[in-house]
């Protein structure tokens, strides 16, 4: 996707016209050079790690790591581990000493994704290291420091995940400092079509068929759908 009005931005990654979105990405200038945590919430398929990738190269930290872990795409069972590493012998098959994500991704940014699927006994001890930033390897007993940007994105509603219970509601302020609401496609005003142009001018130039254009017919129906999947199935849909 490319921003026409930020093209010589890194958010040129991101192809919209519609106001609210524009004003998403000028946020994301303004609030890219400070050190504070940022929440990126909306629907699966609107952006989000486009966002924080951008986000992360307008920052201080670009020439260092962007590190990103899906909280939902990992078991229970080795989420902590993924995030936090261990030490040789910790478990059976740790045979040797493996940093996590947040330790890899020291001095960048780590991009935790859907968040709002942490179990909670995992969110407590990421609310510990956000208030020390310092780790316990699992099996370890040396706290290490690390210096790390997080920015956590999430579909899901965190304030109503607080009202159930299955979200700590001070590790909601410790990672919503400044929070971006993130419209879906269907609310975005002119995009659909917008997109629908690019990728159609894409593939054509991708399979060499030349110049391709939308009939009108085609722009209509674009317009009407409601675009579930967001920009991620606009490309196939």
């Amino acid at each position: 996707m490319r921003l026409a009005a930020l093209s010589a931005s890194p958010l040129s990654g991101l192809l919209t016209r519609d106001p609210g979105m524009l004003k998403i990405g000028r946020t994301i200038e303004k609030v890219a050079g400070a050190s504070v945590t940022i929440a990126l919430l909306g629907e699966s398929g609107t952006g989000k790690e486009v966002l924080a990738r951008g986000l992360h190269a307008l920052s201080q930290r670009a020439n260092e790591r962007f590190v990103a872990i899906n909280c939902a795409a990992i078991p229970d069972t080795l989420l902590e581990s993924e995030l936090f590493g261990y030490e040789k012998g910790a478990f059976t098959g740790a045979v040797k000493q493996t940093l996590g994500k947040i330790e890899t991704a020291h001095k960048g940014t780590l991009f935790l994704d859907e968040i709002g699927d942490l179990p909670m006994p995992l969110q407590a001890k990421l609310l510990r290291f956000l208030q020390e930033r310092e780790i316990e390897r699992i099996g370890g007993r040396e706290e290490i420091p690390v210096d790390v940007r997080i920015v956590c994105a999430t579909h899901r509603d965190l304030k109503d995940q607080i009202r159930a219970g299955l979200f700590r509601e001070d590790l909601y302020y410790r990672l919503a400092e400044i929070v971006v609401d993130i419209p879906p496609l269907r609310d975005r005003e002119g995009d659909a079509a917008l997109l629908a142009h690019a990728f159609v001018q894409r593939f054509a130039r991708e399979n060499a068929r030349g110049s391709m254009t939308l009939t009108d017919d085609a722009l209509a129906a674009i317009e009407a759908h409601p675009w579930p999947g967001n920009v991620a199935n606009s490309r196939t849909a």
